[in-house]
């Protein structure tokens, strides 16, 4: 096998590496043997030259097994979800719950915000008392249960992982694709799951501003998984205006709770019916029509509503304490017109300045803090008519900067222009 220095050579030139050589290099890593500048070096090269079908699920696999893999092969059925990252995106927290209350299994392991996206531990947080820091028992056991539990990721779970990714982000190599198709797989397969089914973000407020971007990350994620035995499917999803109606923490379980109990934006419930349903698909073998069908019918009856419920109790979490906002300051319109489009990434940063989010990873969140969308794509409004409001944390109103850029963030037109489906294409 080529030493270090010769394998990073290799790629910097293009050179496929063997499977043996990616796998020591994985575990030199983890163990702390390869020094960072080595590394960083390498994931340069592949930023360039990238790395194969073969390598990507060589790379996924070894960064897998370098931590914990969840043995749950007595629960039956397990398929979980995840989104590479959106504005108001809470869909984990009506999707789990409807897709257990149809007989899957959905052991979510799940991350908190940085940046512009928001994190599904931090939604869960700011329900009092909830806890994302369990044991595998304890996650097995309410898994056995309730069929589904949302837990944050824990320092055994793909460790090369966590370390790589830091340095990555240090070294502008984040952007690299088949480093970000093995970080994203090695973590959600360490769950031990059967299936899995992916909603990839494109537009203005997502990491993958392109379809093109997006199909191929979405390729490489499915390629992956077949490779290691896990059915995967896909679907490129919108991102543009935020998801829903409310954009925070709070305000995001609020509106979960509203569709669960029959309301909410249709938009959201239809996004949700169409990965809930797939995630049954692959679980029961069933036609996507069939999924689609079983999960409405979960959200119709109740039963989606009752096991949220019940996960979130088993979970340590008072609904009932939920906390509402400290105050609300309304964002109006500057004058007559359609909203013809919102910029989702400026309601998100503006939210997250106000306390909503993270810049570093060590920030503090205000649960209260939040945006609740007034006026959606298509709406006609009035000069002086509610474009968004603003919900107070413990920072008290915002300052006139944030109301001017959420105000901006609305685009206002003479005409109304026709507001594309989430749901762009289904891969896999």
């Amino acid at each position: 096998m080529r030493t270090i220095v010769e394998i990073i050579a290799a790629k910097r030139d293009g050179a496929p590496l063997s499977d043996a050589e990616i796998r020591h290099v994985v575990d030199s890593y983890a163990r702390g043997a390869l020094p960072e500048e080595q590394m960083a070096a390498l994931a340069m090269a592949i930023w360039f030259k990238g790395l194969d079908a073969r390598e990507t699920g060589t790379w996924t696999d070894a960064m897998l097994r370098s931590g914990t893999v969840l043995d749950l092969s007595a629960l039956p059925r397990r398929v979980d979800k995840h989104s590479t990252g959106g504005v108001g995106d809470k869909v984990s927290l009506i999707l789990a719950p409807a897709a257990a209350a149809c007989g899957v299994t959905v052991p979510m392991v799940s991350g908190r915000g940085l940046g512009h996206t928001g994190g599904t531990i931090d939604k869960l947080e700011a329900i009092p008392g909830f806890s994302a820091d369990l044991t595998v028992a304890r996650f097995e056991a309410i898994l056995g249960d309730v069929g589904c539990a949302i837990i944050g990721a824990t320092a055994d779970i793909a460790p090369a992982d966590k370390r790589l990714y830091a340095l990555r982000d240090v070294t502008a190599t984040v952007s690299s694709l088949p480093l970000i198709v093995s970080s994203i797989m090695s973590k959600k397969l360490a769950e031990g799951i059967e299936g899995l089914v992916l909603d990839v973000k494109v537009g203005g407020a997502a990491f993958m501003r392109t379809l093109p971007d997006a199909r191929a990350l979405a390729a490489g994620m499915i390629a992956v998984g077949e490779r290691m035995g896990v059915r995967v499917i896909a679907f490129i999803t919108r991102m543009d205006e935020p998801l829903g109606r409310m954009v925070g923490n709070a305000c995001e379980v609020a509106e979960s709770v509203a569709l669960l109990e029959g309301g909410g934006p249709p938009e959201l419930r239809e996004l949700i019916v169409t990965l809930t349903g797939a995630m049954v698909e692959i679980a029961h073998g069933v036609s996507a029509a069939e999924g689609r069908a079983r999960v409405a019918a979960s959200l119709d009856d109740g039963a989606a509503r009752s096991r949220f419920g019940r996960m979130v109790a088993a979970q340590g979490g008072d609904l009932a304490a939920l906390a509402p906002p400290a105050g609300e300051t309304v964002v109006r319109a500057p004058r007559a017109g359609w909203v013809t489009a919102i910029d989702g990434m400026a309601v998100a940063l503006t939210c997250s300045r106000l306390g909503a989010g993270r810049r570093v990873a060590s920030d503090p969140i205000d649960p209260a803090v939040g945006v609740r969308v007034d006026a959606p794509r298509g709406t006609r409004v009035t000069a002086d008519a509610p474009l968004c409001t603003i919900f107070h944390g413990d920072a008290g109103p915002p300052p006139p900067e944030a109301v001017a850029s959420l105000a901006a963030a609305f685009s206002l037109g003479a005409e109304p222009e026709p507001t594309p489906p989430l749901v762009v294409e289904r891969l896999g």
